[in-house]
Parts: C-alpha cells; structure tokens; sequence
C-alpha cells in the first residue's frame, strides 16, 4: 500500500507553507495523489515530494515556476539531464555571485565596526564627578526651545511659593533616566527635603559627548564599554545638556563606573 502525507505534515518535509502546495495544485505543477471524498483532504505520496523537494531546488535559483513545470511535463531523459544540466550551470554562477556578496558584506561589517571602535576610543572619557543633588521635574522628560528657554522658572513653580526661598539651583540642566523614568532636572545649590530628590552619587563616571541624531548609538557604546572594561551594570543614566548655541544643544551621557581604574587614557576633565 502506497504510503501518503497529509498536506500539512508535506510542507514541513518539504520545507513550503500548505498556501503553497495548494497553489502547485491550482496552477497544475504538481496535484496531491489522493483527495479524500468527503473532507477534502489532499495527501502526497513519496513521489509527490520528490518531485517537491526539486521543485523548491530549482526555485532557489530563480528558475520560473513556468520552466520548472516544463520540465515536469518532460517526456524525454535526454531533455530532463539537458534542463538539469543547465539548471547546474545557473547554481554555479549563483553560489559564485552569493559568495563575492557575502565578501563585499563581510569588508563593509569590518571597515564599520572599526570605525564603532575608532569612535569609542576618540569620545570616551572619565569624569571624577562630586555628589550631586538633583531635583526632577514632575512632568518633563524631554529638553525644549520652551523649556530651555526658562528652565529654573519651572522648578520654581512645581516647588511652590511657600517653599521658594529653601532652594537654589545651579546653571546645569540634564535628563535623568532610570528604569521606566525618565525626567529633566536642575542641580541643586541649596535646597529642603522634598519630593523628587535624587542624590547622584561621587565617583568617577564614564562618559561621552553626542548629538540628538547619534545619542542612542553612543549610549549603548558606554554601557558596553562599562559592563566589558569595568564590569559594572548600568543603574542610571544622566545626560547633561550641553548649550552650542542660540537655542541649540548637544549632549554629554554619563555613566557611573564601579572600578576605579582609570582604563581609557587615564583621563579625567
């Protein structure tokens, strides 16, 4: 008794979806051998899925489903090894094309990932930072013409008048991220026991300048280079706004380290 394959259990020998093989069906490249009466069900038979399993061979090359059709129909072997034959010929030149591909790839992947390399030697750097006390905002996380332009205005007004008078801030605004927070705040000179206090801790941190374009790439640099070089996780993450202009600014990420080796030129600014 002929052994059969359901049409579902064919595709994944033959590695093609059943949309697939209900399609050969269709167009007539290749009818299931049995189609039971009353639940329509198409079955393969071995010979089905050799005939398949060429048929997905010769697909690869990009050789139509009109000529590998062809080729099924073919009546004569001398015509069958000639199609095959040439169908060798298409493989070979297309293994070679594959291959001067995966090169040219391969010298692209080189040339950027040393200039990732170049890039994390010039920009990184060691800061030896004091503690600092910092006030978040309650509502902003994300630097502004309009909020840049009075930005210890807002501090003052989510502090509130009575309170006023107990606080100072320094002329530094930045971006605190930590776990699923994310908020602007001001450095504190002088201040009282309130809500949204964070107090960043002395030490040295890494750190990198970078643009808004290029601000993601360089921070994943940093935290890399902070796990591989001085095994420390990153907890939090601070960006500096740095002003470069009339309404224009760029950033400066840092990363508190662990280690206290100074790894990268020894530098401290």
């Amino acid at each position: 008794m002929e052994k059969l394959f359901s049409i579902s259990r064919t595709a994944k020998i033959v590695n093609m979806t059943t949309e697939t093989l209900r399609y050969y069906d269709r167009i007539g490249l290749v009818h299931p051998s049995k189609i039971d009466k009353w639940s329509k069900y198409r079955y393969y038979s071995e010979k089905d899925i050799v005939k398949l399993n060429t048929i997905h061979s010769l697909s690869c090359m990009e050789i139509p489903l009109k000529e590998i059709k062809r080729l099924i129909e073919l009546n004569s072997i001398e015509e069958i090894v000639e199609f095959l034959q040439d169908a060798l010929i298409r493989a070979d030149k297309k293994i070679s094309e594959l291959h001067e591909a995966k090169q040219r790839i391969l010298r692209a992947k080189d040339f950027y990932e040393s200039k990732i390399g170049e890039k994390s030697k010039q920009n990184l750097f060691i800061r030896k930072m004091p503690k600092r006390t910092i006030l978040l905002s309650d509502k902003l996380s994300q630097p502004t013409i309009d909020n840049l332009w009075n930005y210890h205005r807002h501090f003052y007004l989510q502090i509130g008048e009575s309170e006023k008078e107990k606080f100072e801030f320094e002329d530094i605004a930045g971006i605190y991220e930590a776990s699923n927070l994310k908020r602007l705040f001001t450095v504190c000179k002088k201040y009282s026991a309130i809500e949204n206090l964070i107090e960043l801790q002395e030490g040295n941190y890494l750190c990198a300048e970078c643009t808004e374009d290029d601000c993601n790439e360089v921070l994943q640099i940093l935290i890399n280079t902070a796990k591989l070089q001085y095994f420390t996780d990153t907890k939090f993450i601070v960006r500096l706004i740095v002003l470069t202009g009339i309404l224009q600014w760029k950033y400066e990420i840092q990363i508190l380290i662990q280690d206290n080796r100074l790894q990268i030129g020894d530098v401290e600014r």
